[in-house]
């Protein structure tokens, strides 16, 4: 990806982790200050990757973990040049729910596949996009799972996967953010959400 002037940042975590919830204070937080923003998320940020979302999360019968992560990697890329690229080529903020080390995670760790595969298919995908800085959010499976059960909504594919599924996901994304520290900002996800937000916002200050 050539230089550019916006500024991309991506939120990642096991599902119940409150990326939502951080990604709206952080919106708001940027367009209190004046900041143009385009949140989106991974897979469905465009209508194509709409189509893709449905049949990952919601189809019903497996999938095999190889054309998962073809699926996965098919939406990242039509996002990253449709929908990215031109918001950072315009210098706008890019806030986006989940990016490739949520394959990494998901469908390396996850399904069991080579992890480092998985991450260069979705960088050969993207022209080797990676976002200027990623926050993890951390929480430990059998918490998460607490969360979104009191959510009272039905489970999508990879939400209704067993704790060793999804805490080989924490595992991978710890080692994710060991191997690239300045690119990642780790967070206690168990925390209030607004000493989240304000961490978020340490971070993300001198990148503006």
């Amino acid at each position: 990806m050539t230089a550019r002037p916006g500024l991309w940042i991506t939120l990642e975590g096991g599902d119940g982790s409150g990326k939502t919830t951080q990604a709206e204070l952080l919106e708001a937080w940027l367009g209190d200050a004046g900041r143009a923003v385009v949140r989106t998320r991974e897979p469905g940020g465009s209508e194509v990757g709409q189509l893709i979302r449905d049949i990952v999360l919601h189809h019903r019968g497996d999938i095999a973990p190889r054309a998962e992560a073809l699926l996965y990697a098919a939406d990242r890329a039509h996002h990253v040049a449709t929908v990215v690229q031109p918001a950072l080529d315009r210098g706008e903020i890019v806030l986006q729910d989940r990016y490739l080390d949520s394959s990494v995670a998901y469908q390396g760790a996850g399904r069991v596949l080579d992890g480092a595969e998985v991450r260069d298919l979705s960088l050969w995908a993207t022209e080797g996009a990676l976002p200027d800085l990623t926050v993890l959010l951390d929480l430990d499976p059998a918490a998460a799972r607490v969360r979104l059960d009191s959510a009272d909504k039905p489970f999508d594919r990879l939400e209704a996967e067993k704790l060793d599924f999804h805490t080989r996901v924490r595992e991978a994304y710890l080692a994710l953010a060991e191997a690239e520290p300045e690119r990642f900002l780790v967070v206690d996800a168990a925390a209030s959400a607004r000493s989240i937000a304000d961490l978020i916002r340490a971070r993300v200050s001198p990148l503006l």
